[in-house]
Protein backbone atom coordinates (compact mmCIF):
# COMPACT_ATOMS: atom_id res chain seq x y z
CA UNK A 1 0.00 0.00 0.00
CA UNK A 2 2.57 2.31 1.21
CA UNK A 3 4.36 1.86 -2.65
CA UNK A 4 1.27 2.69 -4.38
CA UNK A 5 0.43 5.80 -2.13
CA UNK A 6 4.48 7.31 -2.56
CA UNK A 7 4.11 6.55 -6.66
CA UNK A 8 0.63 8.23 -6.26
CA UNK A 9 2.03 11.58 -4.38
CA UNK A 10 5.13 11.69 -6.19
CA UNK A 11 2.48 11.76 -9.69
CA UNK A 12 1.04 14.86 -7.58
CA UNK A 13 3.88 16.82 -7.81
CA UNK A 14 3.15 18.63 -4.62
CA UNK A 15 -0.72 19.02 -5.77
CA UNK A 16 -2.86 20.24 -3.03
CA UNK A 17 -5.48 18.01 -3.75
CA UNK A 18 -3.31 14.66 -2.75
CA UNK A 19 -3.31 15.70 0.76
CA UNK A 20 -6.81 16.63 1.13
CA UNK A 21 -7.87 12.65 -1.04
CA UNK A 22 -5.25 11.50 1.19
CA UNK A 23 -7.50 12.38 4.43
CA UNK A 24 -11.11 12.31 2.53
CA UNK A 25 -13.57 10.38 3.72
CA UNK A 26 -15.25 7.90 1.92
CA UNK A 27 -18.20 9.91 0.30
CA UNK A 28 -16.08 12.69 -0.68
CA UNK A 29 -13.55 10.00 -2.24
CA UNK A 30 -16.69 8.48 -4.20
CA UNK A 31 -17.54 12.24 -4.87
CA UNK A 32 -14.27 12.93 -6.42
CA UNK A 33 -14.56 9.46 -8.70
CA UNK A 34 -17.31 11.52 -10.78
CA UNK A 35 -15.65 15.02 -10.47
CA UNK A 36 -14.48 16.76 -13.71
CA UNK A 37 -11.65 17.84 -14.33
CA UNK A 38 -9.67 15.44 -11.65
CA UNK A 39 -6.03 13.78 -13.06
CA UNK A 40 -5.34 10.14 -13.38
CA UNK A 41 -3.68 10.04 -9.96
CA UNK A 42 -6.27 11.82 -7.93
CA UNK A 43 -8.83 9.29 -8.91
CA UNK A 44 -6.56 6.10 -8.33
CA UNK A 45 -5.75 7.70 -5.33
CA UNK A 46 -9.27 7.71 -4.32
CA UNK A 47 -10.58 4.18 -5.77
CA UNK A 48 -7.92 2.70 -4.35
CA UNK A 49 -8.72 3.85 -1.25
CA UNK A 50 -12.28 2.83 -1.47
CA UNK A 51 -11.42 -0.35 -3.12
CA UNK A 52 -9.14 -1.30 -0.09
CA UNK A 53 -11.54 0.23 2.45
CA UNK A 54 -13.85 -2.79 0.52
CA UNK A 55 -16.35 0.49 -0.65
CA UNK A 56 -17.93 -1.07 -3.81
CA UNK A 57 -18.37 2.17 -5.22
CA UNK A 58 -14.37 1.84 -6.32
CA UNK A 59 -15.15 -1.20 -8.32
CA UNK A 60 -15.71 0.31 -11.61
CA UNK A 61 -12.95 2.48 -11.67
CA UNK A 62 -10.79 0.13 -10.37
CA UNK A 63 -11.36 -1.70 -13.50
CA UNK A 64 -10.91 0.64 -15.12
CA UNK A 65 -7.22 1.05 -14.07
CA UNK A 66 -6.91 -2.56 -14.41
CA UNK A 67 -6.89 -2.37 -17.84
CA UNK A 68 -4.72 0.47 -18.18
CA UNK A 69 -1.20 0.24 -19.89
CA UNK A 70 0.95 1.41 -16.91
CA UNK A 71 1.71 -1.75 -14.96
CA UNK A 72 1.95 0.24 -11.99
CA UNK A 73 -1.54 1.15 -12.01
CA UNK A 74 -2.74 -2.24 -13.06
CA UNK A 75 -1.62 -4.04 -10.04
CA UNK A 76 -2.51 -1.40 -7.61
CA UNK A 77 -5.98 -1.91 -8.81
CA UNK A 78 -5.52 -5.79 -9.09
CA UNK A 79 -4.28 -5.53 -5.03
CA UNK A 80 -7.77 -3.25 -4.25
CA UNK A 81 -9.97 -5.76 -6.34
CA UNK A 82 -8.70 -8.66 -4.50
CA UNK A 83 -9.28 -6.79 -1.23
CA UNK A 84 -12.50 -5.48 -2.26
CA UNK A 85 -14.85 -8.75 -2.15
CA UNK A 86 -17.14 -7.62 -5.13
CA UNK A 87 -19.10 -10.82 -7.23
CA UNK A 88 -18.49 -9.28 -10.23
CA UNK A 89 -14.87 -9.07 -9.93
CA UNK A 90 -13.97 -12.54 -11.36
CA UNK A 91 -16.16 -11.74 -14.54
CA UNK A 92 -14.75 -8.58 -15.47
CA UNK A 93 -11.18 -9.68 -14.91
CA UNK A 94 -11.60 -12.61 -16.84
CA UNK A 95 -13.32 -10.30 -19.59
CA UNK A 96 -9.90 -8.34 -19.43
CA UNK A 97 -7.80 -11.40 -19.77
CA UNK A 98 -9.13 -13.43 -22.76
CA UNK A 99 -9.58 -10.08 -24.51
CA UNK A 100 -7.19 -10.66 -27.53
CA UNK A 101 -7.06 -6.82 -28.17
CA UNK A 102 -5.35 -6.07 -24.80
CA UNK A 103 -3.41 -9.19 -23.94
CA UNK A 104 -0.34 -6.58 -23.67
CA UNK A 105 -2.26 -5.26 -20.91
CA UNK A 106 -3.69 -8.55 -19.17
CA UNK A 107 -0.66 -9.65 -16.67
CA UNK A 108 -2.53 -8.27 -13.71
CA UNK A 109 -6.12 -9.78 -14.89
CA UNK A 110 -4.19 -13.25 -15.14
CA UNK A 111 -2.77 -12.95 -11.34
CA UNK A 112 -5.91 -11.49 -10.34
CA UNK A 113 -8.16 -13.87 -11.52
CA UNK A 114 -5.36 -16.57 -9.57
CA UNK A 115 -5.74 -14.91 -6.49
CA UNK A 116 -9.50 -14.78 -6.62
CA UNK A 117 -10.00 -18.42 -7.63
CA UNK A 118 -13.47 -17.89 -8.86
CA UNK A 119 -15.73 -20.09 -11.24
CA UNK A 120 -14.68 -18.02 -13.71
CA UNK A 121 -10.70 -18.39 -12.87
CA UNK A 122 -9.41 -21.81 -14.56
CA UNK A 123 -11.52 -21.04 -17.56
CA UNK A 124 -10.39 -17.65 -18.53
CA UNK A 125 -6.62 -18.62 -17.93
CA UNK A 126 -7.34 -22.06 -19.99
CA UNK A 127 -8.66 -19.70 -22.77
CA UNK A 128 -6.04 -17.11 -22.67
CA UNK A 129 -3.45 -19.29 -22.30
CA UNK A 130 -4.53 -21.59 -25.10
CA UNK A 131 -4.50 -18.48 -27.46
CA UNK A 132 -1.07 -17.49 -26.81
CA UNK A 133 0.82 -20.79 -27.16
CA UNK A 134 0.91 -19.72 -30.78
CA UNK A 135 4.57 -20.21 -32.59
CA UNK A 136 6.60 -16.56 -31.88
CA UNK A 137 4.06 -15.00 -29.52
CA UNK A 138 4.82 -12.20 -27.78
CA UNK A 139 3.03 -12.29 -24.77
CA UNK A 140 5.02 -15.49 -23.28
CA UNK A 141 4.68 -13.35 -19.34
CA UNK A 142 0.87 -13.58 -19.29
CA UNK A 143 1.73 -17.39 -20.49
CA UNK A 144 3.88 -17.58 -17.98
CA UNK A 145 1.59 -16.23 -15.64
CA UNK A 146 -1.76 -17.99 -17.18
CA UNK A 147 0.31 -21.63 -16.44
CA UNK A 148 1.53 -20.77 -12.97
CA UNK A 149 -1.89 -19.69 -12.21
CA UNK A 150 -3.11 -22.82 -13.57
CA UNK A 151 -0.79 -24.60 -11.19
CA UNK A 152 -2.03 -23.12 -8.27
CA UNK A 153 -5.75 -23.56 -9.00
CA UNK A 154 -5.42 -26.97 -9.85
CA UNK A 155 -8.18 -27.56 -11.94
CA UNK A 156 -8.08 -30.84 -13.76
CA UNK A 157 -9.55 -28.87 -17.00
CA UNK A 158 -5.82 -27.48 -17.60
CA UNK A 159 -4.00 -30.67 -18.22
CA UNK A 160 -4.16 -30.54 -21.88
CA UNK A 161 -3.52 -26.72 -22.30
CA UNK A 162 -0.37 -27.10 -19.58
CA UNK A 163 0.77 -30.41 -21.77
CA UNK A 164 0.77 -27.89 -24.76
CA UNK A 165 2.80 -25.33 -23.10
CA UNK A 166 5.49 -28.01 -22.14
CA UNK A 167 6.65 -27.41 -25.77
CA UNK A 168 7.10 -24.01 -25.26
CA UNK A 169 11.02 -23.09 -23.87
CA UNK A 170 9.63 -20.62 -21.78
CA UNK A 171 6.73 -22.34 -20.44
CA UNK A 172 7.96 -25.66 -20.13
CA UNK A 173 9.61 -25.67 -16.43
CA UNK A 174 6.26 -23.93 -15.13
CA UNK A 175 4.22 -26.20 -17.26
CA UNK A 176 5.62 -29.34 -15.58
CA UNK A 177 5.35 -28.05 -12.17
CA UNK A 178 1.45 -27.31 -12.79
CA UNK A 179 1.25 -30.53 -14.38
CA UNK A 180 2.91 -32.32 -11.34
CA UNK A 181 0.96 -30.74 -8.69
CA UNK A 182 -2.09 -31.34 -10.85
CA UNK A 183 -1.53 -35.06 -11.08
CA UNK A 184 -0.77 -35.28 -7.68
CA UNK A 185 -4.14 -33.54 -6.86
CA UNK A 186 -6.25 -35.18 -9.36
CA UNK A 187 -4.61 -38.44 -10.47
CA UNK A 188 -7.19 -39.61 -13.07
CA UNK A 189 -6.77 -36.23 -14.86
Amino acid sequence: MNDVLERLREEADGSAAYPELLAAAPDALAASLTSAGLPLWARELAAYRLGMAGDRRAFEPLVLLLNHRDPARCAAAAQALGVLGDPRTARAAAALATNSLRTAYALHPVRLLTALRAPESAPALIKTLSRLLAPHDPYWRVALACVEGLGRLGDGRARDVLVRAQAHPRLALAATEALAGLVAAHPDA
